[in-house]
């Protein structure tokens, strides 16, 4: 009898990542995905914790999954991912919702075909499996991917940086580098497949090796997985500021396949603020950094993260990350309200901002940003931008949405079998977080 699953993914691309890895088990296990929770037999939660609202999210989708449960006995619940791998929410989980069935970490996922054995064969007891640090996480797994033309590919594993708001280091451990010829085994695999483009991921990419003996670092690999025949397009993301350097700028300046994006996550403007954070750079330096990149990359596109109201985090500091933005010009950011995190120093901090300043600087910082992603939107108009297309769109059905080598969204009307090439679209319109084009044959500005 046919067997489906459902699976919800929270956060990073990381936490796509495994759950693509997941798929890949449970096929293996003649599961088939659904998108229709009602009719799964096995529901899987992949969860974030890096917010608080993505905690909250997840404590709803529980709730409303116990009249399910309660009408489904061999119904399967599994949580997964961030979430467990804190000691205290994951109690929290086992008391509000005893009707868990399995809960695994971001360590343990390639266990869950055991987990579901063990459970078939007895399930009145919860299935709990946990590793602090990733040494034996199995990556020779079965994978399905989202798409046919793009792949995530994990370099790394964990976090060293301990950045004092944050809770990656506890729920994924300490920087592995994946073999490098692991990676690169697993892209020219995906070349031969058809893949086009490929995203280097880490928490800290450009941190890439520093575990490993020798001088193999991440520009080394970014120049292999250049060579491989098939792929067009590499991304990575993140960057960590401290730890981009002139070599690293210089080969963005000649690489031909190397996307003109960097996420570069700044955080704060201030370098009071960034010093209290632990992120071990000053304003000065990553508008050092901005000014080199820029000077290397003429075209390149360049994305942040901005947390606001930091404990003591004064209207000075505020007003320093809006001059920061007026500065470097982003392209795009992520913004974020602070929010307590558990087991972290600064959510041990007294001096926590109210809630209301908070909403009114991240207000404040929109206003400024906004305009800035218009205006570097609006450069666009009247050009041609190579996309490579990824599906259709979701709000016209004749409509294709892809994506530029500078990371931007372009909608365009055309035939879905164009999903998966690397088309010419002409810019026609702009928005603040996408463009509008044609289909063209003219030659591609970018």
């Amino acid at each position: 009898m046919e067997k489906n699953f459902y699976i919800e993914t929270f956060g990073c691309q990381m936490n796509e990542y495994d759950s693509e890895k997941i798929s890949g088990m449970l096929k293996n296990l003649d599961y088939k995905e659904t998108e229709d929770i009602k009719s799964a037999d096995l529901i899987i939660y992949n969860t974030c914790l890096i917010r608080k609202n993505a905690e909250n999210k997840l404590y709803g989708k529980l709730g409303a999954l116990k009249k399910l449960k309660s009408e489904k006995d061999d119904l399967i619940l599994a949580v997964g991912g961030c979430i467990p791998q804190n000691d205290e929410i994951r109690n929290y989980i086992l008391e509000k919702y005893p009707f868990i069935d399995i809960i695994f970490g971001t360590n343990t996922f390639y266990r869950l075909p055991e987990m579901i054995s063990k459970h078939l064969n007895n399930n009145n007891d919860v299935l709990v499996e946990l590793e602090k640090n990733s040494s034996s996480l199995n990556e020779n797994l079965p994978t399905i991917r989202k798409y046919d033309h793009k792949a995530l590919i994990n370099i790394m594993y964990g976090c060293n940086n301990f950045c004092s708001y944050c809770v990656v280091p506890h729920t994924r451990g300490r920087e592995r580098s994946r073999d490098s010829e692991d990676i690169l085994t697993e892209i020219k695999l995906l070349a031969s497949q058809g893949f086009k483009e490929v995203t280097l991921l880490g928490q800290n990419v450009n941190s890439y090796g520093n575990d490993i003996e020798g001088d193999y670092k991440f520009t080394q690999l970014l120049e292999e997985v250049e060579d491989i025949d098939g792929i067009e397009r590499i991304r990575y993301v993140s960057s960590h500021p401290k730890d981009v350097g002139d070599d690293f700028i210089d080969f963005l300046s000649r690489s031909k396949k190397v996307c003109n994006h960097i996420h570069l996550p700044i955080q704060s403007g201030s370098s009071k603020v960034l010093k209290e954070m632990n992120r071990k750079y000053s304003k000065e330096d990553y508008l050092l950094i901005i000014e080199k990149l820029k000077k290397s990359v003429p075209n390149i596109s360049i994305s942040t993260d901005f947390i606001v109201g930091f404990p003591g985090e004064t209207e000075e500091d505020f007003e320093e990350t809006l001059e920061v933005c007026r500065e470097a010009e982003f392209d795009a950011a992520f913004t974020f309200i602070y929010s307590i995190r558990p087991d972290t120093p600064a959510g041990k901090r007294e001096d926590q901002i109210d809630d209301k300043i908070k909403h009114e600087r991240f207000n404040k910082l929109l206003e400024t940003l906004y305009p800035t992603f218009y205006e570097k939107n609006l450069a666009y108009k009247g050009k041609v931008v190579k996309v490579l297309v990824d599906e259709v769109s979701k709000s016209k059905d004749d409509y294709l949405t892809g994506r530029s080598a500078s990371n931007r969204i372009v909608h365009f009307k055309g035939n879905k079998d164009l999903i998966g090439k690397i088309v010419n679209v002409k810019i026609t319109n702009v928005k603040t977080w996408f463009l509008e084009g044609v289909l063209t044959e003219e030659d591609a500005y970018e």
